[in-house]
């Protein structure tokens, strides 16, 4: 008996998983860049990404201590990437995922979703970061933090510029919401959802305190050990 309930509640839990994967599919319009960007997400493989090397190691390597580190960069990232009914899903349990190319200025289309607690980032030539979180539920230590909303440049100085959002644009928490992203120099604009929520904000050199922003530099999906949920990843390079 006890071996039948086991058998049955798998397969209820296997046919609540299977409804929840049928429900969560790219629409017919995702994954189809506006006129003037290009995909970086296809909504079918991981072309135009690759696991992280961090900047900090990256300049020290020669090309081809480089091209190794990459090699196992991706053993280690990728499997846990995958491109789910046109929706590119981190499970929780690899390491940041970022582009193959370098960007300079640009700017940059994104829809993300996150669980409860949810927490992740878009690093921007190499550093952190536009922040992503569920900010209705912090952890103590991040009280100042409460509500105040996805967009903030995180790792800037307490009390500069864009570090904390002009104000919380964040759809519920597993909905999707969108970055509009805009970097020219070292100054990084935000939309999120429509919402301007930082304003020509200097982002800062997390890796070398107080030097410049380097001038080119991956961009990357951070990870903090929570599922994560991507689609419609769009680039325009600017002059």
């Amino acid at each position: 008996m006890r071996r039948f309930w086991a058998t049955l509640v798998g397969m209820l839990c296997l046919g609540l998983t299977l409804q929840a994967d049928e429900q969560e599919k790219a629409g017919p319009n995702d994954n189809k860049p506006p006129e003037g960007f290009i995909a970086l997400f296809n909504g079918e493989n991981l072309t135009n990404w690759q696991g992280v090397v961090p900047i900090p190691k990256r300049a020290k390597m020669t090309p081809e201590q480089l091209a190794e580190a990459i090699q196992k960069a991706n053993a280690k990232v990728l499997p846990h990437w995958k491109v789910v009914n046109g929706i590119l899903h981190y499970d929780g349990k690899g390491d940041n995922l970022q582009t193959v190319k370098d960007y300079g200025n640009f700017e940059l289309m994104i829809d993300w979703k996150i669980e409860k607690k949810g927490d992740s980032g878009i690093y921007l030539r190499g550093n952190p970061q536009v922040q992503i979180w569920d900010s209705e539920n912090l952890p103590p230590s991040l009280k100042a933090d409460l509500n105040t909303g996805s967009g903030g440049l995180w790792n800037n100085p307490p009390g500069s510029k864009g570090k904390t959002p002009l104000k919380k644009a964040d759809k519920p928490v597993g909905q999707w919401n969108t970055f509009r992203i805009i970097m020219i120099g070292d100054e990084v604009t935000i939309y999120l959802n429509g919402e301007l929520v930082v304003d020509k904000a200097p982002l800062a050199n997390y890796w070398e305190k107080g030097k410049p922003l380097p001038a080119t530099g991956p961009i990357e999906l951070q990870h903090h050990g929570d599922q994560l949920w991507f689609k419609n990843i769009y680039i325009k390079e600017l002059k």
